[in-house]
């Protein structure tokens, strides 16, 4: 709990830190990354600080968590400290880091609003950083405990499938021929690729089935990023050896085999969707599943024989399908429209895919009724859904 002088100056500074807070973090990297390059070259996504989307989500998160601590001082955001804690611990990011990012940041503001700044406004802002800090550093112990062993673990591909022109799913075993820990359907690993300039480039990709017990399975789309670093392992090939984490992520199923699900997806977001759908279908759910997908033509459509046959095995599932272009018949031209789709009372809902799908379906989900605790999502790269609501 931010205490009561810190938070009456927070308050009063909020509104002039916001506004500062996209020139701030820009500073901030840049400070950051002169000093030690070597977390641009092997921690950092070089793709998203060349687009600036690290920059909006770290402001984000920031102004979210302080407006947070202002309007509900006795309760803590978990949901958003959780996401952001998954994904620290995918990536290996250690307590140490965050003295690190203290001291730029702080640098970072002292430089951007200069003698505004006062002794008093920089205690109540080191107050806001360190009760975030604190927080997703003692749940990020917590996640390490949980998974045990390394951060990273050596596996070797065992196939590779294309599934459509941009997308191609790996299968992967220990390259040390140990144990594979389960994973919840939903849930995402980090993997590590060396580029030819020598960087370790690390990228996050959901888990999309679970092909045996000694093996993990993920689907990687190709990105086409004009000007900017590209670490996908697209050109990867059986026998290959990859760097991958454990499974992390707090996108997943937390409900009975009697509530009521919908599960939505846009391009590749399909790929937690598979695997949730694949769960479901193996634990035998009872109550309706209601899986909605959005894609720019069939073609593009990965994973969709999967999805569609592991719908087929629930005993009440109804798919609803949009396409942008060459809709065929039984499916919906265009964009996602929930306007004719029943829903049953209760509904939880799982969302995963581009940020502006996901802002419309819940829209859409909210207007139907369904409670927004009940909707839930999974952000690829830097979490910009806290940058629009900041």
């Amino acid at each position: 709990m931010l205490s009561e002088q810190s938070a009456a100056t927070v308050r009063a500074t909020l509104p002039a830190v916001g506004a500062a807070l996209g020139t701030i973090t820009e500073r901030f990297y840049a400070g950051l990354f002169e000093a030690h390059p070597e977390l641009l070259r092997d921690l950092f996504n070089r793709g998203n600080q060349a687009a600036g989307t690290q920059r909006q989500a770290l402001a984000g998160s920031i102004a979210a968590f302080a407006t947070h601590l202002l309007d509900r001082p006795g309760q803590r955001p978990d949901a958003m400290l959780r996401r952001i804690a998954h994904k620290h611990a995918s990536l290996g990011v250690t307590p140490e880091q965050y003295g690190v990012v203290h001291e730029h940041l702080f640098a970072a503001i002292a430089e951007v609003l200069g003698d505004a700044v006062t002794p008093e406004v920089a205690a109540a802002w080191d107050e806001v950083y360190w009760l975030m800090a604190n927080a997703l550093i003692a749940v990020e112990r917590r996640l390490r405990e949980e998974h045990g062993g390394p951060t990273w673990r050596a596996w070797e591909v065992v196939e590779r499938v294309a599934e459509t022109t941009d997308v191609a799913t790996f299968r992967l075993r220990p390259a040390d021929g140990g144990p594979v820990r389960d994973f919840f359907a939903g849930q995402y690993v980090s993997v590590r690729v060396t580029l030819t300039d020598g960087a370790r480039q690390i990228r996050q990709y959901s888990l999309s089935g679970a092909p045996g017990p000694d093996l993990r399975q993920i689907s990687v789309k190709r990105v086409y990023t004009a000007g900017a670093p590209d670490g996908d392992p697209r050109r990867v090939e059986a026998g290959d050896v990859l760097e991958m984490s454990e499974p992390f992520g707090d996108l997943v199923l937390d409900a009975d085999s009697d509530t009521p699900l919908l599960l939505a997806s846009a391009g590749i977001g399909v790929t937690p969707m598979t695997a949730m759908l694949s769960h479901l279908a193996d634990s035998g759910h009872r109550a309706p599943v209601t899986v909605v997908h959005a894609d720019r033509s069939p073609a593009t459509h990965a994973l969709r024989t999967d999805h569609e046959a592991y719908a087929a095995k629930l005993p009440d599932a109804a798919v609803h399908l949009w396409y942008e272009q060459d809709a065929p018949a039984g499916t919906h031209p265009g964009l996602v429209d929930l306007t004719g789709v029943p829903l049953a009372p209760g509904t939880r809902a799982y969302l995963c895919g581009p940020l502006p799908f996901m802002r419309a379906v819940r829209t859409q989900l909210i207007a139907k009724g369904v409670a927004p605790a009940d909707i839930h999502y999974e952000v690829f790269g830097p979490d910009l859904w806290l940058a629009g609501q900041a």
